[in-house]
């Protein structure tokens, strides 16, 4: 039962990587061509009606506060970050959701200098977004260690706990 729910976190952490990828891949070219000035426009249009009925409101404050510190350079380099690690990670999840096993070891090399990243702005500028995010990358660093080591493919996995997930008899070899 423990090794069926950790499968199902390790997929469910996948399926959160390539979202997360995504929006930060989206998120870096709009850095790129959209102007600071914009940028917190459509902050305050998107997070106004949340904050008209909840000013205290985390997500909407954290939105605001995070665009209003976008310079020139900061944004500059913020769009690269983004870029950088979304492509990264959406490499890493179309790699796993391929079949490659060799993509394991790399994905949490990579994985593990982002988390590094992370930690050092955690001493250097911590926030609550980053502990989260460390903490997360953290959990699927070591749950692709567990399946690497198990020798097993990400699709392997995905029938496994599928079939254990809607309480089927798994396929052979998806043991």
């Amino acid at each position: 039962m423990k090794e069926r729910v950790l499968d199902l976190v390790f997929l469910i952490g996948v399926l959160f990587k390539g979202i997360d990828g995504l929006v930060e891949l989206v998120g870096g070219v709009l850095l790129l061509f959209v102007a600071p000035a914009q940028l917190i426009g459509l902050a305050g249009s998107l997070t106004a009606a949340e904050l008209a009925e909840d000013p205290h409101d985390l997500l909407a404050n954290l939105l605001l506060n995070g665009v209003a510190h976008l310079g020139s350079g900061g944004k500059t380099f913020l769009a690269a970050y983004l870029l950088l690690h979304g492509v990264v990670k959406l490499a890493i999840v179309v790699a796993l959701l391929i079949g490659s096993r060799r993509i394991y070891p790399w994905a949490m090399a990579a994985l593990g200098l982002f988390l590094i990243f992370q930690i050092y702005e955690m001493f250097t500028q911590p926030s609550v977004g980053v502990a989260v995010l460390t903490v997360f990358d953290a959990v699927i660093i070591w749950l692709t260690w567990r399946e690497w080591r198990r020798g097993r493919e990400l699709r392997a996995t995905w029938r496994g706990t599928v079939a254990w997930v809607f309480h089927r008899t798994p396929a052979p070899g998806t043991e």
